[in-house]
């Protein structure tokens, strides 16, 4: 059984992990798409990247309000942002990820570091700047790709409705990027769909059995509130691309845990939740 926008619905056996994942699928292949074409056109102009972006930021921001509409309860809105706010704040969330992304990249090259001397004592050329550029593609797009609010809302939409919008929507603009990663850092940027298969995948398998494990009420309550305070999330990233006001959303990612425990309270006590 799945859980799908209209309920839970039968699928054949072996078929549910594939329905599952077939938001992070996509995802990759819109990578792997992207990068091709980025390839074969070579560099795209600045000002093309950004009426792009800008309009795929706007398409988030009306996908975050309907998204956030799902929900009746706005007092655990807010306080599902407010206390998950404060959390992320207090642990500097989105300034450990970037840390996380540096510590990664500082990784490959010291890889790619021992790889130049292996390769250059037994008598060849070394990985050289085109080389160091491919490592770079490779690490940066995969950054871009994996660390960010979207690719765990939607995994998370993945697993738990089996409603793939917000990896279908990600899908486009990874894409799209991909267009621009490879045109300028090249080939390599091609294989990041691989962490994205294996990190958004992970997400959604987990968030499917932790849900085939809960109530039904429960779980529908749930996904109603995450549903909200992911909207909310979702229109903070297309604020974000719209370049109005750089704003630290990934600081409210814990917002959706405390959702998550909130509702548990609110449908044991208060009994309000539809």
């Amino acid at each position: 059984m799945i859980l799908m926008p209209g309920g839970w619905v039968e699928i054949r056996e072996g078929m549910c992990g594939i329905v599952i994942l077939w938001g992070t699928i996509v995802n990759a292949a819109a990578i792997i798409a992207g990068s091709l074409i980025g390839l074969l056109i070579g560099r795209i102009s600045e000002s093309m990247k950004q009426t792009l972006m800008h309009g795929i930021g706007l398409a988030l921001i009306v996908l975050g309000i309907s998204m956030a509409l799902k929900s009746e309860q706005f007092l655990l809105l807010v306080l599902s942002l407010a206390i998950g706010g404060l959390i992320g704040e207090a642990v500097r969330l989105e300034r450990r990820l970037e840390q996380l992304g540096q510590g990664l990249e500082r990784l490959v090259y010291a890889a790619v570091s021992r790889f130049t001397v292996r390769v250059k004592s037994s008598g060849g050329e070394g990985p050289g700047p085109v080389q160091g550029r491919l490592a770079a593609g490779f690490v940066n797009a995969t950054l871009v790709y994996c660390i960010g609010a979207m690719a765990i809302l939607g995994s998370l939409d993945s697993g738990l409705r089996g409603d793939h919008v917000i990896l279908y929507t990600k899908g486009l603009m990874d894409g799209l990027l991909s267009v621009v990663f490879a045109s300028t850092m090249g080939v390599r940027v091609l294989f990041s769909s691989l962490p994205i298969l294996l990190y958004q995948g992970g997400i959604a398998l987990g968030a499917s059995w932790i849900a085939s494990a809960m109530d039904q009420t429960l779980l529908d309550a749930m996904i109603v509130q995450l549903t909200a305070v992911g909207g909310i999330l979702i229109i903070g990233v297309g604020i974000n691309l719209l370049e109005l006001r750089r704003l630290q959303v990934a600081n409210l990612l814990p917002s959706l845990a405390v959702a998550a425990g909130l509702t548990v309270l609110w449908t044991e006590f208060g009994g309000l939740l539809p």
